[in-house]
């Protein structure tokens, strides 16, 4: 009986193993499917898709260069990089913070700020877009650094909730030693709280960094597209008239937009669990 109850230990992690690699591979392959229709001509990727680019099919890099050309790639990858970039970082300091807050204080004030906070996890971002859209004109945001303002809004429920969890692990004897020795409280939050909540920090920055990047909607109705334009923007342009669509081009530049975020995603995977789990370890 014993060599049976082993012998169901020993297939049972071979059994999960072989069915998440198979789901992992259905996830992957659209990613591979993309990256394969970016070297074919435009005229076969609709007629066959799933085929190997190779004879005529084949066209080179001749669909990244006219992708590039004709969306203005570089100056849309510059302002979403800008976009990116600043408003994660007004997320990490500003939700950080206010979990500190939170967690320390913790009277009806702050326990009403933070339901809130996860009620603006709650609510779809359908219902305020057109209101949204309209503010964010009347107030000067329809900038990529007026962006930072709108994407702190957005994102403040889930990195809030993350946060709260990471300094309720984190003992008060420590900032109640360091108030003794005469630090102030900016000194205590960077000194002391920024370091403990590093793993924290970095998974909150992977988390929005992905959801930012990856952004359409957002960015379309906010941003003067005039002016400024994200990748995602960027890349409906390749549409031409009566809704014919070059598809090479727009398999080319979808290949150098998610290029970046996988990258980055691959060397900070490891992060994310780590940090996750250290805002769950005490609720």
């Amino acid at each position: 009986m014993n060599s049976d109850m082993n012998a169901e230990k020993v297939r049972h992690p071979v059994l999960w193993t072989t069915l998440f690699t198979i789901l992992s591979l259905l996830w992957i392959y659209p990613i591979v499917l993309v990256l394969i229709n970016s070297f074919k001509n435009k005229t076969y990727i609709a007629s066959n898709p799933f085929s190997w680019p190779s004879g005529k099919e084949f066209a080179g890099w001749s669909n990244f260069t006219t992708g590039v050309s004709r969306t203005n790639f570089f100056a849309s990858f510059g302002w979403t990089v800008v976009i990116t970039v600043g408003s994660v970082a007004l997320i990490l300091l500003c939700t950080s913070m206010a979990a500190w807050w939170i967690v320390r204080v913790n009277d009806w004030v702050a326990k009403t700020l933070y339901t809130l906070f996860l009620f603006n996890m709650i609510v779809p971002f359908q219902m305020v877009m057109y209101t949204l859209s309209g503010l964010a004109d009347d107030l000067g945001l329809n900038t990529p650094w007026g962006l930072w303002i709108v994407y702190l809004g957005f994102g403040a429920g889930l990195a809030v909730f993350i946060f709260t969890g990471a300094v309720k692990g984190i003992p008060r004897d420590l900032e109640e030693s360091a108030m003794i020795d005469g630090a102030s409280v900016p000194r205590i939050f960077f000194q002391i709280i920024v370091p403990l909540l590093r793993p924290t920090i970095v998974s909150v920055g992977i988390l929005e960094t992905m959801w930012i990047w990856n952004d359409y909607l957002l960015p379309y109705l906010s941003l003067d597209t005039n002016r400024f334009m994200t990748i995602s923007i960027a890349v409906q342009y390749l549409k031409g008239g009566y809704g014919s669509v070059d598809m090479g081009a727009m398999m080319a530049c979808l290949v150098l937009a998610i290029l970046p975020i996988v990258i980055f995603y691959l060397f900070c995977q490891k992060y994310i669990v780590k940090g996750v789990l250290a805002g769950a370890v005490k609720g």
